[in-house]
């Protein structure tokens, strides 16, 4: 559209302004949004939860993500409308598009798609090359090799080829871990970066076979951190991998390792780091998830800057946090390819002396692809996707998936498995990750794959008491809203087809969940067995994969209903601003 370039400038020129905090803003006004102004003299671009998207996407942010107790009002804990008065951003602007589920629709066919690894790797190059090469370091925050279909069948070795082109140093990982200690190996033999983890160790049992480790002495299976020289002065970059990889996935992906948080070697690594490596600066490349990060930040002391993922937060401007030893920074840089950090240093002899951060918006009407990166990806997904273009449905309404509680992405899942597997209520994974599609636009099975592919999608039926799938739905409420932040995961609720219920998310564990009623509006009878569908158990199942299952109940012709006789009533809640009004 010939309008965009200017709506783009207009809109997003008035943010960048409106966002400067003295020692942390975003650039000064420029012809271009990508012109950041040299500061310091070291400059991190982060990536983090891209989930394969090689190509630009639709991604709607969520329109509820309740923050409990502190956290309640505070970003990540902002959507709508909240979000853009809380950071200066104008409701009908570019970053208003990126950043927020306002008026996503409308706003989609003003801006169309974001991110897309071309077009990211045409932004990293510029810039790099602004700074100097040797001031300029690329690291990613896990989730990168899963996400797509072709991710899925490749197992991750697609995603390395791009990383290795884009130029990415250092990673962490989270589902990563779940194509299992070969696969993953195989793929770091190829990957020309580092693979950081300092908080996955082995078991005493795999200590004592004798199982491969970094460093047999500790127990660390990967490299903790490594030093990077940038602009004459020495950057740590620590790994801390996703705490806890073997309870949301199959033990079987990781059966030698353990995982956490390990505040405690945490803060040794990073006292050596200072004391015996005499580095400048330490970063925690992070994928705890950004609730996670702030407790952390304010417990470990020597960490300058914490870039953040797993939660999937896009927030514009770090979060200061006190602790013993002084401030630190928590950042989070969103999903899907749709942003880059940009951290600029000023560094000095042992400190850092002044910050500036940009998370910026990769809008692919503004970049053009780059050739290379183009043509490998065209190349990559040519051995696959052909069979995956066939049109199977359109639409009738957007389909999202983030959100607290329901998105029409899993609804849709949850209408296929209670049809097609014959149940009365449907189980759906509060995953984060996934498309969007515009309504009317077409649905093809690559972008089934896109919100299915995993190495454990096998569906299941089983009966169910009503008290065990109470108890179900209270387990996961409280791993999204644990007042302890270390005791939360990350994920959104489970999503239930065919049922309804009332949630407290104030309230205790156990007495959050209520007033669960089928779709025929009958009360669940908490001793009377019913007949549950769901898929990504933790535990090995024999069922259809569930994209076969979705695929199906597409290609006969049936969409959503009207009303699916689920839905969550929030209870205690009322005003707070992770509820977009």
């Amino acid at each position: 559209m010939a309008i965009r370039r200017r709506d783009f400038l207009k809109s997003t020129v008035a943010v960048a302004s409106s966002l400067g905090l003295p020692r942390l803003a975003r650039g000064a006004e420029a012809a271009s949004i990508y012109d950041i102004e040299r500061f310091g003299n070291a400059r991190i671009l982060h990536l983090t939860d891209t989930h394969a998207q090689l190509n630009p996407v639709y991604f709607r942010e969520p329109g509820v993500n309740i923050g409990i107790g502190e956290m309640a009002g505070q970003p990540p804990h902002l959507v709508g409308r909240a979000f853009l008065e809380r950071f200066g951003i104008r409701p009908d602007s570019a970053d208003a598009y990126a950043f927020t589920c306002v008026e996503f629709e409308k706003s989609a066919g003003r801006f169309g798609k974001l991110g897309g690894f071309a077009h990211l790797k045409t932004l990293i190059d510029r810039l790099r090359n602004d700074v100097g090469d040797k001031h300029a370091m690329l690291v990613d925050g896990g989730d990168l090799w899963q996400g797509t279909g072709l991710a899925n069948v490749m197992q991750g070795r697609d995603m390395v080829e791009v990383a290795n082109l884009l130029g990415i140093e250092a990673m962490t990982g989270h589902w990563e871990f779940t194509y299992g200690e070969e696969v993953l190996r195989e793929n770091l033999e190829h990957f020309k970066g580092e693979f950081l983890a300092q908080n996955v160790f082995l078991t005493e049992e795999a200590a004592f076979n004798d199982a491969p480790a970094f460093d047999k002495a500790t127990g660390r299976v990967f490299k903790p951190s490594v030093i990077k020289e940038l602009g004459g002065h020495r950057v740590a970059i620590i790994g801390q991998a996703f705490p806890y990889v073997p309870i949301a996935h199959p033990k079987r992906f990781t059966p030698d390792w353990s995982f956490g948080i390990r505040e405690e070697e945490l803060q040794k690594h990073v006292d050596a780091l200072r004391g015996k490596d005499k580095v400048d600066a330490v970063i925690l490349l992070s994928h705890n998830g950004m609730d996670v990060d702030l407790k952390l930040a304010s417990r470990v002391t020597g960490i300058n800057v914490i870039l953040g993922g797993h939660t999937h937060d896009a927030v514009p401007q770090p979060i200061l946090v006190k602790n013993a030893g002084g401030t630190t920074l928590v950042t989070n840089a969103g999903s899907n390819g749709k942003f880059l950090g940009v951290l600029d240093l000023a560094l000095d002899k042992g400190k850092v002396g002044d910050v500036r951060y940009h998370l910026l918006p990769v809008y692919s009407e503004l970049l053009k692809p780059d050739p290379a990166m183009a043509d490998l990806i065209g190349k990559l997904r040519a051995q696959h996707v052909t069979d995956w273009s066939e049109k199977i449905a359109t639409p009738d309404r957007l389909l999202y998936r983030r959100d607290n509680f329901a998105g029409p992405v899993d609804e849709l899942i949850c209408t296929a498995l209670r049809t097609e597997l014959n149940a009365e209520i449907a189980l759906s994974p509060g995953f984060r990750w996934g498309l969007t599609a515009l309504s009317g636009q077409p649905l093809t099975m690559e972008d089934v794959l896109a919100e299915t592919a995993i190495t454990y999608p096998e569906t299941y039926v089983q009966e169910m008491t009503g008290a065990q799938i109470k108890d179900v739905l209270e387990d996961v409420c409280d791993n999204l809203f644990n007042a302890d932040p270390y005791y939360q995961q990350g994920g959104d609720m489970v999503r239930a087809g065919g049922l309804s219920y009332a949630c407290s998310p104030t309230n205790a564990i156990g007495s959050r969940i209520s007033e669960l009623k089928l779709a025929n509006g009958k009360a669940l009878s908490a001793n009377r067995h019913y007949k549950v569908a769901g898929w990504a158990s933790v535990n090995a199942q024999q069922g259809a994969p569930v994209w076969d299952v979705v695929a199906k109940y597409l290609r006969s012709g049936r969409m959503m209903p009207e009303r699916l006789g689920t839905g969550v009533t929030l209870k205690g809640v009322d005003g707070n601003p992770g509820i977009a009004g």
